[in-house]
């Protein structure tokens, strides 16, 4: 899940149960430590191994056996700066910190959130590492789930705007201004992911769009009529968009098992012996799914619409046939952590002007069109007498613009050998 989305989580679970009795303090500790895990994406700034972000990334930031300690820590350090803050900046003058038991409970709530939430997408996280170094998880959400983020940030700003108090102290000038810039925001939004979706293979139909504007229009100005929203207090909405937060993962849950069923079904139609098999969430919405069944030898894999009353089709990728190329790639400690990792992993064995090419590709990522590389792809490269020369991420596999070297002592020449006619 990306940073924003779990900021925006902890902001609305402070302002429905913690920021009328704990005020300003308890929202920052709760959005502090609902994006502190991914303090852990740092260690690719200290360290050159290319491997940082499948080594150090959602392990024990991300892990219930190190929460109490972080939490613990963090509330102290809380406690400790607040009278600085307090003196240097005007709007911290009535800042109190809670107990610090309390504020130990909200930094906790706020990293448990974080890392549930990273379990419910498909890149999974290491919750109990260093107890256990297995990834959970559970495939209920893309990385990037727009519909989840709007979901959760959109009671927040009802909230603003329309204020809760006495009537005379109702601006309603002002709340319909700011209810039609929200409206225009998210309109706009909308339309740009829809644009987006068709441009990245993920289109959804233009009357969907048209949908959720009309939507959003009755969630916006609706709370206008008569007045009715501004007495609503702010909790009051908060815990609202957690209901609706909770039975959005519901929905989720129970596309997974339809999702599930067909894949399931897939593979005992026709004998299937599979290794694994995962429904996978794809965007745009929680109706698109992605099947994958790992074989000893190859993946299938489907992309599907619930709604479509058809089977999937599903495509045979199959690996390439064992060569000892493959069998050194496979013995190397990096290789293993890769694997470690994959969840639906291929292999592609190949020659070229005189080097052998391995590259091991992960298809969770995949947008089904093959194109080349899919993320998160890593190569290795022998040249002819099986001496690894290089290994990394394969250009664009993982935002890199080249292959990062992992051989201390050998360097991959610009260009093959040329083979004599």
């Amino acid at each position: 899940m990306d940073p924003v989305t779990h900021g925006i989580t902890g902001a609305l679970l402070s302002k429905g149960y913690f920021s009328d009795r704990y005020g300003k303090a308890a929202t920052f500790a709760l959005v502090l430590g609902a994006v502190f895990p991914d303090i852990d994406i740092t260690a690719d700034l200290v360290t050159r191994d290319p491997l940082a972000i499948v080594k150090y990334h959602r392990a024990i930031t991300h892990s219930f056996v190190a929460l109490p300690v972080f939490a613990f820590l963090l509330a102290l350090l809380t406690r400790a700066l607040l009278p600085t803050m307090r003196r240097k900046y005007e709007r911290w003058r009535d800042v109190e910190s809670p107990p610090l038991g309390i504020l130990t409970l909200i930094y906790g709530i706020g990293i448990a959130s974080h890392i549930i939430l990273d379990g419910m997408t498909s890149f999974g996280t290491r919750m109990w590492y260093p107890l256990s170094s297995r990834r959970v998880a559970w495939d209920l959400l893309f990385i990037i789930d727009v519909s989840f983020t709007a979901i959760i940030l959109i009671p927040q700003i009802l909230a603003w705007i329309y204020p809760a108090g006495p009537e005379s102290s109702r601006d309603v000038p002002k709340s319909r201004s700011r209810a039609l810039r929200m409206w225009l925001i998210f309109t706009a939004s909308t339309f740009v992911f829809w644009l987006a979706g068709r441009a990245a293979g993920y289109p959804f139909h233009f009357w969907v769009a048209v949908v959720v504007v009309v939507l959003l229009a009755g969630l916006f100005f609706g709370p206008g009529i008569r007045g009715w929203g501004f007495l609503v207090e702010r909790a009051v909405w908060c815990q609202a968009g957690i209901v609706a937060m909770v039975a959005y993962l519901f929905g989720c849950a129970l596309a997974h098992h339809s999702a599930m069923l067909r894949v399931r079904t897939f593979a005992d139609d026709n004998r299937i012996p599979a290794e694994r098999m995962a429904a996978l969430p794809i965007p745009p919405s929680l109706l698109d799914w992605g099947d994958a069944i790992r074989t000893s030898d190859g993946l299938y894999e489907a992309q599907f619409d619930l709604r479509s009353e058809n089977p999937p089709f599903f495509w045979y990728v199959p690996d390439s046939p064992p060569d000892p190329y493959i069998g050194r790639a496979l013995q190397l400690p990096s290789v293993e952590l890769y694997l470690q990792f994959a969840r639906f992993p291929g292999i592609h064995s190949f020659q070229r002007a005189g080097w052998h090419y391995v590259d091991f590709g992960e298809n969770r990522f995949s947008d089904g069109r093959h194109r080349s590389p899919q993320p998160f792809t890593y190569r290795v490269v022998f040249d002819g007498a099986g001496d690894l020369l290089d290994e990394g991420w394969l250009t664009n596999g993982m935002l890199q613009q080249r292959l990062r070297n992992m051989v201390p002592q050998q360097h991959l020449p610009k260009s093959p050998p040329k083979t004599k006619p």
